[in-house]
């Protein structure tokens, strides 16, 4: 059989989110490329699906990625690749995998899936005909440019940021881009806490301050006016 890739998105927190041909995928896949294997091999025994996995990560995906391929490719082996959860290459590693099988012609196939910034983008209220998806912001270098270049940005932005650094992200667009700006952060989407903080900067800022902030967060800020 022909060597391939399947990138499979999987649930963001509700498994009923998983796909019946993402089920199908994984469990014709010969082997799981994961990002974290426990996190992975988790999921795999809630859906009843055993596949052996082998770790794929931002840590050993730059000199793993070949050495996995050469397998896949001598082999004739199906490849599923998961991130902990939603799509691969989105903000999780993939990228580096999907472009090194394209340039030896492997078959790649994308399945449709979750992705955490469609749902939280959309139910913003903000214009989402148009966006730009700007990921984690660099967490040093670089960090104020790119917030005083966003600051002229006219589409709609959406960012991943960690419970830790919220307050701090919040702070900085104030401080760059206006207090006036409305802004929206979404976190634990699809769970059961799942909560949206709308407003202008200055008055999420302030309903941040007022409560615990934890699970992952989606932040979708509106363009300059």
């Amino acid at each position: 059989m022909a060597a391939r890739i399947i990138i499979v998105p999987t649930p963001i927190g509700n498994l009923e989110d998983i796909t019946l041909r993402s089920l199908r995928m994984l469990r014709e896949a010969d082997l799981v490329a994961a990002e974290d294997t426990r996190t992975t091999g988790k999921l795999l025994k809630l859906l009843e699906i055993e596949r052996p996995l082998t770790p794929l990560h931002a840590h050993n995906e730059h000199h793993k990625v070949k050495l996995l391929l050469d397998r896949v490719a001598q082999e004739g082996l199906t490849l599923a690749m998961v991130s902990d959860a939603g799509t691969p290459g989105i903000s999780d590693p993939g990228f580096l995998l999907v472009r090194e099988a394209l340039l030896r012609q492997i078959s790649i196939e994308v399945l449709p899936g979750p992705t955490a910034f469609v749902p939280a983008l959309v139910a913003s209220g903000l214009p989402c005909d148009r966006f730009v998806f700007e990921g984690f912001l660099p967490q040093k270098k670089g960090r104020q440019t790119r917030l005083k270049e966003l600051a002229l940005e006219h589409r709609t932005m959406v960012f991943y940021e960690s419970p830790f650094r919220i307050l701090k992200l919040m702070e900085e667009f104030q401080k760059f881009i206006g207090a006036d700006r409305q802004v929206v952060v979404a976190r634990e989407l699809t769970k059961i806490h799942e909560t949206y903080y709308r407003g202008t900067v200055l008055e999420v800022i302030q309903q941040l301050e007022n409560g615990v902030i934890k699970g992952e967060i989606v932040v979708v800020l509106a363009g300059k006016a």
